[in-house]
């Protein structure tokens, strides 16, 4: 046997994990799990239509690239510099300001090869991808909000500027086909993992497309929610543990995990207190009422802050991956 077939091997023997978000949370928990043995695809939103993504996708009437880039970015096996490089925004220049290099890239290899898939998976070639790397969709899709007075929102960008409860979210259009790699990557799956990410619009628009979600109720993989460590102004404000997973319950009609994983650590009061001036505070962990709803619950510290709160990359990923590592075990 090659090296090569040995390395094949290997990867074929890994649990298949497939991970679904989009946003900040997604890419940081990745770079932790692409650290693990475990053979990992990215299913990432196409719903963006803010900032430089959005005048991409408005533009070159191409899917939203930002999410994208930012978990290629946070999977890719190359040099810290090229990785920083591809996150590089642009902030003079007519037609310039506003862009990162990476999204122009992946615009760039969307016309060179002729299609968004292709010229994905071409970059993640480029940029020695460690898994997979797909959009939802191999079209933008335009979120919608209902708020709880009735009113209507249109665009992704523009649901938190409101300041109004969200009653549901929905995409047109409402039919939308999955990408079929996708749809097949999480029929083949040991573990689906959900989240972190901005409850409304970055983990929702991936399972209101309708094969995504039929494809998770319907796969035997055990089934993991990250939920968020800060409630995020205008889209889940006041927002529980078990509030997040009733939202995901109300707009799927099941209920879909086995486990939960939440942070139990302590924030700092100044970093409350900063998070408190923009509107947000510590998700509350309401344990007894998760765990009353068949709900296993893994609860650590699991925060770091520098600039921003952010998961615990090392940690997140060790939990999880003791946790499919154990599932597969009980499996066999």
């Amino acid at each position: 046997m090659t090296h090569k077939d040995g390395d094949l091997e290997e990867t074929r023997n890994r649990p298949r994990i497939v991970v679904m978000g989009g946003g900040t949370g997604l890419s940081v928990m990745l770079r932790g799990l692409k650290e693990k043995p475990l053979d990992i695809t990215a299913i990432v939103t196409v719903a963006d239509d803010g900032g430089s993504s959005g005048i991409l996708r408005n533009e070159l009437h191409m899917p939203p690239p930002g999410d994208i880039r930012s978990v290629l970015t946070a999977l890719a096996d190359v040099e810290p510099s090229l990785s920083e490089m591809l996150k590089y925004r642009f902030h003079q220049g007519s037609g310039l300001a506003g862009h990162s290099l990476g999204n122009l890239i992946l615009a760039a290899m969307t016309d060179i090869t002729g299609d968004f898939v292709a010229g994905v998976r071409e970059l993640s070639r480029v940029l020695a991808v460690r898994g997979r790397v797909l959009p939802a969709a191999n079209q933008a899709v335009l979120l919608k909000a209902e708020m709880a007075d009735g009113t209507i929102v249109e665009g992704e960008s523009n649901i938190p500027k409101v300041g109004k409860r969200i009653k549901r979210v929905f995409i047109e259009p409402h039919d939308v086909r999955a990408l079929p790699e996708a749809v097949q990557a999480l029929k083949e799956a040991d573990a689906i993992l959900i989240g972190p990410g901005s409850l409304y619009t970055s983990i929702m628009p991936n399972l209101l497309v309708p094969e995504l979600a039929e494809a998770v109720l319907n796969s035997q993989a055990v089934k993991l929610f990250v939920c968020n460590v800060m409630t995020q102004p205008g889209e889940t404000d006041n927002y529980t543990v078990g509030d997040h997973l009733d939202a995901i319950q109300e707009h799927i009609g099941h209920q879909l995990f086995d486990y939960i994983i939440v942070n139990d650590g302590e924030i700092p009061p100044q970093v409350q207190d900063k998070y408190a001036e923009k509107g947000a505070r510590a998700v509350h962990l309401d344990l007894e009422e998760v765990k009353s709803r068949g709900y296993q619950v893994i609860a650590d510290s699991l925060v770091l802050f520098r600039t921003y709160l952010r998961h615990d990359a090392d940690k997140l990923s060790h939990h999880i991956y003791q946790l499919v590592e154990n599932w597969m075990l009980r499996k066999r």
